[in-house]
């Protein structure tokens, strides 16, 4: 029998991406096929985060209750990856000596040959390497395989801006662009597979700088305009952006590439100028919106999120409400927003921080009280237009509707017990809307494609 491999991610897309090529890898490498039981795996691996308060404490608490498994069957193998391992090192088998292999992001791709050496060694000591070898893990994992209709594509690993408040260039190194040649590929391999939306990934994935023909440079924005000519592929999104880096000809795109959706998530953190400068975002409020307001100027209908961190060293009252004021003239529909939390080794944990807590938390609480009305706002004006969404699956709930997603990322449930639609696009007119979904009927089955 196949031996099973249990995978538990922690974090960002990024790292759920990673985690379905780790599972890819080692279906290729070991014939391991994956279990959503870790009671019954033969090999239980941690992808890990580093951007939240106590992640480390998540980590070994996770760790401790593996702990008990492995010593019911001392055969099962313990990996921990990602972020905190990248952090933490060899840190972590002191604490916790049950963990066999220790990897970073970048190292994913040696996880087969760092569980065989650590069979064949047959000790206590955990095989490490949470080195940076650049984009190196790609030529050496598997092509991918997917079973949906929408599919994630890694195009450029780790981050250069080294934001005050961030750890990711310290785990996941400085940017670094896949070739284009070898992304495009990806995404052909993944048309013929029948997926229909494409997910670009990055840390900072406008920041994106491939070279075409291994000569020609090409920017995220080229990426798009070709992956929309190849057949099969209608719907293109891309996460995670960063402000200095949205250039013109990707302002542009939005109106020359109708498979680029009409949603956009684009992280500003905070409205006020003082605050984004001691974050080191390297833009302004002002430079922010002008960009926001050329892009919906090419696509109206367009819908914005963001991130937001509440509390950042130094925040006051005013520096606060410039941020609501931001929300609110942009008019975001959802958003990541947090309490700052200070992350070990950045430069913003050594400045004072004077808020207290209490405030931090009722300031939290108004940015996402705010927010959730102004989707709710939109989710009630889209009633009664006619939206093309893209059919995922059977709802949960009542197996005689379906569900799938609008342009702008929301989720629509409709009668309808033809489950053929999956995977293919319909109209959909709105009847209700929901803070979190919409409700609509068919228009006309016979249009589906």
């Amino acid at each position: 029998m196949s031996k099973k491999v249990f995978i538990k991610t922690h974090g960002c897309q990024m790292n759920e991406y990673d985690s379905s090529r780790m599972a890819d890898l080692l279906g290729e490498s070991h014939d391991m096929v994956q279990t959503f039981d870790e009671t019954e795996a033969d090999v239980l691996l941690l992808n890990t985060c580093s951007i939240r308060e106590k992640a480390q404490e998540k980590v070994f608490h996770q760790l401790g209750r593996w702990k008990k498994l492995k010593k019911k069957n001392p055969n099962i193998q313990i990996g921990v990856g990602g972020c905190v391992a990248s952090q933490e090192g060899e840190a972590i088998s002191k604490r916790a000596p049950e963990v066999d292999v220790i990897f970073g992001p970048q190292t994913l791709h040696r996880l087969p040959a760092m569980l065989d050496k650590k069979t064949a060694n047959d000790n206590k000591i955990a095989v490490v390497d949470v080195t940076f070898p650049e984009i190196e893990k790609f030529d050496h994992l598997p092509a991918p395989k997917s079973d949906g209709i929408s599919a994630f594509v890694s195009i450029m690993e780790g981050c250069s801006k080294y934001c005050t408040f961030c750890v990711v260039p310290f785990t996941r190194g400085e940017e670094v662009s896949r070739p284009f040649n070898d992304v495009i590929e990806e995404v052909v391999h993944l048309a013929e597979q029948g997926v229909r939306e494409i997910n670009f990934l990055g840390q900072n994935v406008n920041a994106y700088q491939g070279t075409r023909d291994g000569v020609q440079p090409a920017d995220l924005a080229e990426l798009i305009t070709l992956t929309a000519q190849i057949e099969g592929i209608d719907r293109i999104r891309f996460t995670t952006s960063h402000p200095v880096e949205f250039s013109d000809a990707l302002v542009d795109v939005y109106a020359d590439v109708p498979e680029l959706v009409s949603h956009l998530h684009l992280p500003v953190q905070s409205g006020s100028n003082s605050i984004l400068s001691k974050m080191k975002r390297g833009h302004t409020r002002e430079e922010y919106i002008e960009k926001m307001e050329r892009i919906r100027k090419n696509r109206p209908n367009i819908c914005f999120s963001s991130d937001f961190i509440v509390g950042f060293p130094g925040e006051t009252e005013q520096d606060f409400m410039d941020t609501m004021d931001l929300i609110a003239q942009i008019g975001f529909d959802f958003s990541y927003s947090f309490v700052y939390s200070a992350r070990p080794g950045t430069p913003a944990a050594s400045l004072e921080d004077e808020t207290p807590e209490e405030l931090k938390k009722q300031r939290l609480a108004l940015l996402q009280n705010r927010i959730a009305q102004q989707n709710t706002d939109i989710s009630r004006k889209m009633v009664g237009n006619v939206e093309v969404v893209l059919v995922e699956n059977a709802g949960n709930k009542d197996p005689s509707q379906l569900c799938g997603r609008t342009e702008n990322n929301r989720l629509v449930f409709f009668k309808s017990d033809d489950h053929s639609l999956i995977g293919k696009f319909v109209q959909t007119k709105i009847t209700h809307g929901h803070a979190n979904s919409l409700q609509g009927e068919l228009v006309n089955v016979d249009l589906a494609f």
